[in-house]
């Protein structure tokens, strides 16, 4: 059935959900699926955006086959149920194999390649990881060099498996790769280091040799969430969990046929990468397309997006709304867009500008949606033949309750807000995740609501009389850079040690392409001194993460404060919109412009701006950035 309305939501779940029998686990989903699906294409991947007609392809039974041998693989080298097979590695089809194989035989975790390696480290520490998998030797990629420099310190690390890149370049460069390896393992001869490919190619493919039976409840993955300092934010999440969002997604996008084609462009160590173009699909008989092993990232891949989907017929792609404006800066040309339904956009909010403008201009509905690691990946979505509200991030997932509710000042429940009145968002369902690794994470993240265990967002907002859910804040304020969240933490810890700071606050600035970049404020010790050029270059030594890098850091005589002391972020944010408005106005030659930034019960912070007969030119420049405005006469 077609899902337009919350009504017909509803309508799916007048049955049960036990009555779907959903698959216990992962393996088994895809295990259902290739067995009505064998011969059709489950996979392609290409190595370069300039030859993306030259695809490595695998059958959905090949795709198990070669799952099943890296999960036998696994298993022979001791993993069992409750060991950690971590893997660093860019978007290749080995990393499937790994996630779907490592779940198969024990518990899977996913770290961002583009972390520092004393990062890297202390997430490989955290969850006691006892494989790690990662890119053998290459040249210009540095993902071994710097997980070789953290292995004295990673005791729990028993095996290290390689995933070559020889077989999809030519021969000469394939054997100099091979050669790079043998010789680099030769030097490492202390290390239990092993190739995958050669591992898989001595294992069966039809079975597990396990025998293992995975019950909905075992831990399938882990997954790094919040900052990087202190200890480690770490999701575990359940088989059961996967493998019901995977299914909820696609009832939520119906009607669909199997055998669409699915882009993938977004990182594989990423839950959108992992499920929306990976088990989603895999579990309803579709074709994924890899494009490139840094995706979006890979060279020359935005500027053939066009053709590699009028090549592919791709049907659906996901992005974050860097990848969109990217796309809006490149011509369709005589491209045949025809076969493109639809493309999801989350992990930060679309620009109501951006929107309409890809919208108009490529002829493709856009469903924007919202979820979190803790919810598997997506827990609302708008419906492709339903009303697509802008700035709406949709109606919830069939089976997963969702709401906007009223806490007291120690995080308890107190009731349901009302339609269109500013709660936490809290999720009930069977894709929550089990909790954290360290228990002392998981202190304010459980409501409890009628004796039911519900997950706090930690984000705020809104549910209006039709269902649709808008979010106006995120109580955790965390930054959210292109898609890449940032903890405003580890920013503000890195300047606090400078001795020259007694206070700091990191927030997010409205930018036009990244949806947010890092700002830091500061106040200075009484009687010290400094600039801010120091202060960067302070933070560059300090701060691993680029990504969390301020763009620029500003020092005020005293930061905003509550009435008990507590700094106000939200005086700051404020700050920041007000200060782009004025900045766009003055980059197309208004002087005579008005800004008030108001913090609205109902939408948050909200610019209300008058620009006389000017309104129209800075209602465009605007229009890129997601922060809501009222325009005054």
């Amino acid at each position: 059935m077609a899902v337009k309305s919350l009504a017909d939501i509803q309508a799916i779940e007048s049955i049960s959900l036990s009555q779907r029998e959903l698959p216990a686990s992962t393996y088994a989903a895809l295990q259902r699926c290739a067995a009505e699906h064998a011969h059709d294409t489950a996979l392609s991947f290409f190595l370069d955006a300039k030859n993306f007609q030259r695809t490595h392809d695998w059958s959905y039974a090949e795709l198990l086959a070669d799952i099943t041998r890296a999960a036998n693989a696994f298993h022979d080298l001791g993993v069992g149920p409750k060991d950690v097979v971590a893997f660093l590695l860019p978007n290749l089809p080995e990393t499937h194999f790994t996630i779907w194989g490592g779940e198969a035989a024990g518990i899977v975790m996913a770290i961002n390649p583009l972390l520092e390696a004393a990062q890297i480290g202390e997430l490989l520490r955290a969850a006691n990881a006892r494989l790690v998998v990662t890119l053998a030797p290459t040249p210009g990629v540095d993902l071994w060099p710097k997980l070789v420099s953290q292995l004295e310190q990673l005791p729990s690390v028993r095996d290290i498996v390689w995933v070559n890149m020889a077989p999809y370049v030519g021969t000469l460069a394939g054997q100099a790769l091979r050669w790079m390896a043998w010789r680099e393992k030769a030097r490492r001869r202390s290390r239990r280091i092993h190739d995958l490919r050669a591992l898989m190619r001595r294992q069966p493919g039809g079975h597990l040799k396990s025998g293992r039976q995975i019950r909905a409840e075992e831990h399938s993955s882990y997954f790094c969430t919040g900052g990087t300092t202190g200890l480690p934010k770490i999701a575990i999440r359940s088989h059961g969990s996967e493998v019901f969002n995977a299914w909820a997604m696609a009832a939520n996008l119906q009607p669909r046929e199997p055998g669409q084609v699915i882009f993938c462009g977004l990182p594989l160590f990423h839950v959108n990468g992992q499920l929306v173009t990976g088990l989603m699909p895999w579990t309803h008989g579709d074709r994924v397309i890899i494009g490139t092993p840094q995706g979006y990232r890979g060279d020359g891949l935005i500027a053939s997006f066009w053709a590699i989907v009028e090549h592919f017929g791709v049907n659906f792609f996901s992005g974050v709304p860097t990848v969109y404006s990217a796309l809006l800066q490149q011509s369709v040309g005589g491209h045949d867009l025809s076969s493109l339904q639809y493309a999801l956009c989350g992990a930060a909010p679309m620009p109501v500008e951006l929107f309409r403008e890809f919208e108009q201009r490529i002829g493709v509905r856009i469903l924007e949606g919202y979820g979190l690691t803790e919810g598997a990946c997506v827990s609302s979505i708008n419906p492709p033949d339903g009303e697509r509200p802008i700035g709406s991030i949709g109606l919830r997932l069939a089976y997963q309750d969702m709401r906007a509710v009223m806490l007291d000042d120690h995080g308890a429940y107190l009731r349901d807000a009302e339609p269109d009145e500013v709660g936490v968002i809290a999720i009930h369902g069977p894709n929550v995740f089990a909790g954290y690794l360290d228990a002392s994470h998981n202190r304010g993240v459980w409501i409890d609501i009628d004796g039911r265990r519900w997950l706090n967002t930690g984000d705020l907002g809104r549910q209006d009389a039709q269902g649709y859910f808008w979010l106006t804040g995120r109580k955790k304020e965390l930054i959210i850079r292109g898609g890449h969240n940032i903890d405003p933490k580890q920013i503000e810890e890195a300047l606090q040690a400078h001795p020259a700071v007694a206070l700091v606050a990191a927030v997010g600035c409205p930018d036009a392409h990244a949806g947010e970049v890092p700002v830091a404020y500061v106040q200075l010790t009484a009687g010290q001194c400094t600039d801010e050029t120091e202060l960067l270059g302070f933070a560059s030594q300090h701060i691993s993460e680029r990504a969390a890098l301020p763009k620029r850091i500003e020092i005020l005589d005293a930061l905003p404060v509550t009435p008990v002391g507590k700094i106000f972020k939200p005086a700051l944010q404020q700050r920041e919109i007000a200060r782009v408005v004025r900045q766009e106005a003055a980059e197309i030659g208004l002087a005579d412009v008005s800004v008030e930034v108001i913090q609205d019960a109902r939408r948050g912070l909200v610019a209300r701006i008058a620009a006389g007969l000017q309104q129209e030119p800075l209602r465009r420049a605007l229009g890129r950035y997601s922060f809501q405005i009222d325009w005054m006469n």
